[in-house]
């Protein structure tokens, strides 16, 4: 007789959903992204090395577009570290996408500020004018549309991200708008109100 619990070791009791990263193609920087990986490591003591996660990340995603599971094992060789210290990072920023995305990727914050100011009719316009919905990327690779939580501009709500630069107090009826100045002119419809990340410093 046992006093311990039977416990039901069946496939489901330890299976996992967690979704692994695209291993993608062979993965190492290209000269050009060496050196600046070389340059910026540089900026913290050697026993702080892994803190250059973040800039090695986006070059990675810079140079293939998204983050592979080659690319996370590249850059978690580099810095001596674990491959999982890498997708712990990966898996907490919504800036990388461990899957492919279109050339113009919208992201719209649905913080409370940008929520009560109207930002899923936003999304709402933007599902309408694309044809995807949230997590989707259209057949021509040219939008991927995401919703995120805080872009830092509450004070300017709704924001839409793209890319890297912020459009401001978008309204639904504007949306339209930005899909045709991007389709037609491209980066140069951006905002130039931009987020400075370190891997442009």
């Amino acid at each position: 007789m046992s006093f311990h619990p039977q416990m039901a070791y069946g496939a489901a009791f330890h299976k996992s959903s967690r979704a692994l990263e695209d291993e993608g193609p062979a993965f190492v920087y290209t000269p050009e992204n060496r050196a600046r990986f070389d340059e910026i490591v540089t900026r913290y003591p050697p026993d702080r090395r892994r803190s250059a996660v973040l800039p090695a990340l986006y070059l990675a995603q810079d140079q293939e577009g998204y983050i592979t599971a080659n690319a996370i094992r590249h850059v978690a060789e580099l810095l001596g570290i674990t491959r999982a210290d890498v997708e712990d990072v990966v898996s907490f920023y919504t800036m990388f996408y461990t899957r492919p995305v279109g050339t113009f990727v919208l992201q719209v914050c649905r913080t409370l500020p940008c929520a009560v100011n109207g930002a899923e009719r936003v999304t709402e316009s933007l599902v309408e004018r694309l044809g995807i919905k949230p997590g989707e990327t259209d057949p021509t690779r040219t939008f991927t549309l995401l919703e995120v939580e805080c872009l830092g501009a509450c004070d300017r709500a709704p924001v839409v991200m793209v890319n890297d630069a912020w459009h401001e107090c978008q309204k639904p009826e504007d949306v339209g708008k930005l899909i045709d100045d991007l389709r037609a002119r491209g980066d140069a419809a951006l905002s130039g109100c931009h987020h400075v990340v370190e891997r442009k410093g």
